[in-house]
């Protein structure tokens, strides 16, 4: 009798055999159906054949890199991809370019974080309409300034606030500091990185008097910040 449930397949892209073989292994014992490849040129006929429900992917790979792959993908699918990089700076790149990719993660990483990572995706991406329709949490009403969580006004300042709608505008993507800091300020002021950083501080301690059970906000270790609740829809009210 077939299963009216199956796993969710998980596309892994790695040329390295041993890594390749470690996702393997925990997407499966995490519940995960899986499909390997190696080769950068056998994604795109492989997802036209069957769209899995989420890419696992690294950035070098023989045959075609993960840049090139993730912009073809975005021609004809939303399917999530997490881009692998094994640098830091790669990431800014990455983010400067603006491929489509949901996420990113730098080698060395723990398997357990990749499994945490995908779920947290999935949970975003696959919830269903109605649920969605019943878990706004987060309004950004942009023409009173003013945002609320669960039904609560935010006490936000004016950088409190644009901060707060920036990352909340696109959940699970990290934003550089620069890409804060371009859109923190309209009069050109000169600030250093850890003015994002101060802001940032403050904006959790606000968040978290709503609900302290909750990471709102993930700091990406020499990258940047992510909007990391879930579930969450940002509400623009502006006319």
């Amino acid at each position: 009798m077939e299963n009216p449930n199956p796993p969710l397949q998980i596309m892994i892209v790695e040329d390295e055999p041993k890594l390749g073989q470690l996702l393997v292994d925990y997407l499966q014992a995490a519940g995960y159906a899986t499909r390997w490849l190696s080769n950068g040129r056998e994604v795109v006929p492989a997802v036209l054949e069957r769209q899995p429900a989420l890419i696992l992917l690294d950035l070098m790979l023989p045959g075609c890199d993960g840049l090139t792959i993730c912009r073809e993908l975005r021609r004809f699918t939303d399917v999530p991809v997490m881009m692998v990089t094994a640098k830091i700076e790669e990431i800014d790149r990455l983010l400067g370019l603006e491929i489509g990719a949901d996420d990113y993660i730098c080698k060395p990483y723990s398997p357990r974080e990749v499994v945490a990572r995908v779920k947290t995706i999935l949970r975003r991406c696959y919830r269903p309409i109605e649920q969605q329709a019943e878990e706004v949490l987060l309004h950004i009403d942009e023409a009173r300034f003013q945002a609320s969580y669960q039904g609560h006004i935010l006490d936000l300042t004016p950088a409190e606030f644009r901060l707060l709608k920036t990352l909340a505008s696109q959940p699970g993507n990290v934003f550089s500091r620069e890409q804060l800091l371009n859109n923190l300020y309209d009069d050109y002021r000169v600030v250093t990185d850890r003015t994002i950083d101060s802001h940032i501080k403050n904006l959790r301690r606000k968040l978290e008097l709503i609900d302290g059970d909750k990471a709102f906000i993930r700091a990406v270790y020499g990258v940047g910040y992510r909007w990391e609740t879930d579930p969450c829809r940002l509400i623009n009210e502006a006319q």
